[in-house]
């Protein structure tokens, strides 16, 4: 892993509720871990992937922007964290993201784009994952996710239990969630 850089702990009041922020740097990737001040024994916690599209400019191609918006709101109530994962585009990155959106926009569906782009379905890790929840000695959470491979993927801590997001589809995601389920395995 390559050499890691730890920002000061600020606040971050927001409109879910108020937090606690501080950033990782690895390389060229600056991940966030965004938290409660009481933390549970055993956290809620939420390793969402970066999606500006779905995050910050509401597309509704995905369900990205909801899941961060249950998953702030439910974490502002119940005490835990979101890490703030900067793989965008399941690590493709944004330019060739938007390619692939390009490709969708042509009948691929989320998995064939990626592949046209020489890609595999997912290039995601999560290495860093592990070194903030150690950071904060999480040995245990409850993870909000939809995902199997991000389970499988969090080998260094124990998971208390997988808490589903349930996200209404919408015209412009449906294609998009029925692969998530059928080809990625996502429980949705």
């Amino acid at each position: 892993m390559k050499k890691i850089t730890i920002s000061q702990t600020a606040t971050l009041p927001t409109k879910y509720g108020s937090f606690l922020i501080q950033a990782f740097k690895e390389g060229e990737k600056e991940h966030l871990a965004i938290y409660t001040k009481d933390m549970p024994d055993i956290p809620t916690v939420r390793v969402h992937s970066e999606c500006l599209t779905g995050d910050a400019l509401g597309s509704l191609k995905c369900d990205c922007g909801e899941q961060l918006d249950f998953a702030l709101e439910l974490i502002a109530k119940n005490g835990g964290m979101v890490i703030y994962h900067r793989q965008e585009g399941r690590n493709i990155g944004l330019l060739n993201k938007v390619n692939a959106y390009a490709l969708q926009d042509q009948g691929y569906d989320t998995i064939q784009a990626n592949h046209q782009l020489g890609f595999r379905a997912d290039e995601r890790t999560y290495d860093i994952v592990e070194f903030i929840l150690n950071h904060f000695k999480i040995t245990t959470l409850n993870l909000l996710t939809n995902n199997p491979h991000k389970i499988e993927s969090l080998k260094g801590v124990k998971i208390e239990k997988r808490i589903p997001i349930k996200i209404a589809s919408n015209p412009y995601n449906e294609k998009y969630l029925k692969v998530k389920k059928d080809e990625l395995g996502h429980h949705l």
